[in-house]
């Protein structure tokens, strides 16, 4: 029978190697960081709310390494996905109100004209074929809700957007990879600014929003409904 001071050394070594792998695998993890200018545009006459759901302030990706020479990565996009869309929108509408959950019936909700909710749909990247040049692309699809305060759909619809890193002179991967996620978010926010009011459900509810109500005058020149 094997004694307990003989096991010690040979759990010590395979715990030793189990390190050394983990290390060789070379991890690499990226918290997405970046500047996000407000659009240059009139603010839309629109007091907007927002809701993020969990997954998408949380939101990141996971790519598991697929041979020795590869590494795993961990990218997370959340904090700066949060940070692009809230200065977007306040760019964007007259008033931006972040809102406590999604709207649903019967919920006590801010006086707002709609609530869009973001959601990251799919995202894809691809690799440099040659590790000395650290050129990265991402492409995300995103969905977008825009609900009333009761959480009744009036649009929903879809939009992609697509980064790449602008030079292969970075001191790392990981930079090579944060900068591509930040082109990629700000091309996101271009393409949302451009294309919102394009939207043919939102562009009716817009203008449904804006017409004018009927006049007291007008009502009665209508006149009640003629009896049998």
């Amino acid at each position: 029978m094997t004694s307990a001071p003989e096991r010690r050394p040979r759990a010590g070594a395979l715990l030793l190697a189990a390190l050394l792998a983990l290390a060789g695998c070379g991890a690499k993890e990226v918290v997405v960081q970046g500047q996000f200018p407000e659009p240059l545009m009139s603010k839309l006459p629109l007091t907007l709310g927002v809701w993020y759901e969990p997954e998408f302030r949380e939101h990141e990706f996971f790519d598991e390494a697929k041979g020795r020479a590869e590494s795993d990565w961990l990218v997370r996009t959340g904090e700066a996905q949060v940070e692009l869309w809230d200065t977007l929108l306040t760019g964007m509408f007259e008033r931006v109100v972040p809102m406590d959950a999604r709207p649903a019936p019967d919920q006590m909700n801010p006086a707002v004209d709609a609530v869009l909710i973001p959601r990251v749909d799919e995202l894809q990247y691809a690799i440099p074929a040659q590790t000395n040049i650290k050129v990265y692309e991402i492409w995300m699809r995103y969905a977008f809700e825009l609900v009333t305060t009761q959480g009744e759909t009036i649009a929903d619809w879809t939009m992609t957007a697509y980064g790449k890193t602008p030079t292969a002179f970075l001191q790392s991967d990981e930079a090579a990879v944060n900068l591509a996620a930040v082109v990629a978010l700000r091309d996101a926010g271009a393409h949302f600014a451009t294309s919102f009011t394009r939207v043919p459900e939102v562009a009716a509810w817009m203008e449904a929003l804006n017409a004018p109500a009927p006049t007291a005058s007008a009502e009665a020149a209508a006149g009640p409904e003629d009896g049998p």
